[in-house]
């Protein structure tokens, strides 16, 4: 065996301490001093190097998803949706293709209660035979803003107060004041799903609009659903105190306990498709990403199930570590023109260099587990061993060569250069329709969540008259009865 070849970290299972550099430590529990009193000499190289990686070894937390659970499992495709895309991993029932899986809380920090109300991160990573598919998504099919250019402030305003570090709601609806577009993504964060039971029991969804391209060109839009097989539960705002007081973990205990023994969790993947051609044709933008797509216009098709049956080998490598982007599509499978895609394409990558450094994509967490080939050499933690002598392309001392064209939606775009709100925004229509569906109870929880938020001394009467105008605007009966707790008069 060639001494000098990389092994991999499985084959340093030295029988003694050593450092880091492989030279065997004989004493690991004292530091080396002038006399047994000391002082400390400097020259201690392993008490410099131990007390150094330890200041280091925890990276910066995320700004969002910062608490969050992983496992691993895979994918298997139960229904044929070959005419619709020529991803490999989708090609024909019973293929399957591992996955990771990561659970988050979005807004709070790192150690933070998992029974606190705030939207759930749903990221699958796919390690597909044609390189990794990143489908990152949450718990709600919506989302707060429909551009990316307001993603920082609403997180700014969703975090804690800059001064106090208190999260608190005078800021969160003078934020969202402006922007009336979030009331949608509040029936949903408002209601009794805001709290899930456990992350087994949550459904996912790819949020955005996404292109599915099948072998001969044909782009047809999508959006990604995945609905538990154990079914949704939630947490009442007083179980929540509770459960969370007894717990702060309790969602990842369940998680991790599950698959240990043997309980795997599952979830059904379903899609909903449109023609581009037809657009057009409907009261909202189907690639607003505030706007559900209805199911009686848009039937949910099954595609597949995903399992997740081993925990994770190690907390930090394989969640702290693993970094998403949506911008991490497939061959069959492409972005669309939602202004929000488009910018979390740029972002995601962009944080995560920053985060774990611009080879994050070699850490054995994230790397693809296909044959792989670049000429990105070098920077900072490249841990890769090269020896090649050609790091350009092209050249004829490389066989290397351009791979078969893909396929990717080629409409013609025209338009002229603005910065403008989309034509269709029509806020108010679904997340009335969605309070109308809930039941009686679960509509006064509703509306007791909202008089309590709108009751904070630091909201104005100027901000709770615009809240009452867009929940009058979205059903009348919601905004008569929140006014009337308020004793304030609901006008449109």
């Amino acid at each position: 065996m060639d001494p000098y070849k990389f092994r991999p970290s499985s084959a340093y299972n030295s029988p003694f301490f050593t450092t880091n550099s492989g030279a065997p430590v004989w004493n690991n529990n004292a530091s080396l001093t002038v006399g047994s009193r000391g002082p400390i000499l400097l020259e201690d190289y392993h008490l410099v190097e131990k007390l150094a990686q330890f200041d280091r070894e925890r990276i910066p937390e995320r700004v969002v998803h910062a608490r969050g659970a992983s496992a691993k499992g895979f994918f298997e495709v139960t229904h044929d949706i070959s005419h619709l895309t020529c991803a490999d991993f989708l090609r024909a029932p019973g293929v399957q293709t591992p996955i990771i899986l990561r659970f988050s809380t979005v807004i709070h920090e790192r150690g933070s209660p998992e029974t606190l109300r705030d939207p759930r991160g749903f990221a699958v990573k796919f390690y597909t035979r044609e390189g990794n598919f990143d489908l990152v998504g949450n718990n709600f099919p919506v989302f707060f803003v429909r551009d990316g250019m307001k993603f920082p402030d609403m997180v700014h305003a969703l975090k804690p107060n800059p001064k106090s570090h208190i999260q608190e709601a005078w800021r969160i609806l003078d934020f969202f004041s402006h922007h009336p577009e979030s009331c949608h993504m509040f029936t949903f964060l408002f209601d009794d799903v805001g709290i899930p039971l456990n992350y087994r029991h949550m459904e996912g969804f790819g949020v955005h609009a996404f292109t599915l391209v099948n072998k001969v060109g044909k782009s047809t839009y999508v959006k990604f659903h995945w609905i538990p097989t154990c079914g949704v539960k939630t947490l009442l705002d007083e179980e929540a105190v509770i459960v969370g007081g007894s717990n702060h973990s309790h969602a990842t205990k369940d998680l991790y306990d599950s698959i240990a023994e043997g309980n795997y969790p599952e979830w059904k993947l379903c899609i909903q498709t449109l023609d581009p051609a037809n657009e057009h044709l409907y009261d909202f933008d189907p690639l607003d990403v505030t706007k559900i797509w209805p199911e009686e216009l848009f039937p949910l098709q099954p595609v597949g199930r995903l399992v997740l049956n081993k925990n994770i080998d190690n907390f930090f490598a394989e969640n702290e570590q693993l970094a998403f982007c949506p911008a991490l599509v497939v061959p069959g499978v492409y972005y669309t023109d939602d202004k929000l895609l488009q910018t979390r394409i740029f972002s995601y990558a962009d944080t995560q260099r920053h985060r774990l450094g611009p080879n994050y994509l070699l850490l054995p967490v994230n790397a693809p587990k296909c044959a792989h080939h670049n000429n990105h050499h070098e920077g900072f933690m490249n841990f890769i061993h090269r020896d090649e002598e050609v790091n350009y392309f092209p050249s004829r001392f490389d066989p290397v060569r351009h791979s078969e064209r893909v396929p990717v939606p080629s409409h013609v775009i025209t338009g002229q250069r603005e910065k403008v709100i989309i034509e269709k925004e029509n806020n108010f229509a679904q997340p009335g329709a969605r309070f109308r569906s809930w039941a009686p109870d679960r509509q006064e929880r509703y509306i007791n969540r909202w008089y309590e938020a709108l009751s904070d001394p630091r909201v104005t009467h100027e901000i709770r008259s615009i809240w009452l105008s867009y929940w009058t605007q979205c059903d009348k009966m919601l905004g008569q009865n929140l006014a009337a707790r308020l004793n304030l008069k609901a006008n449109i």
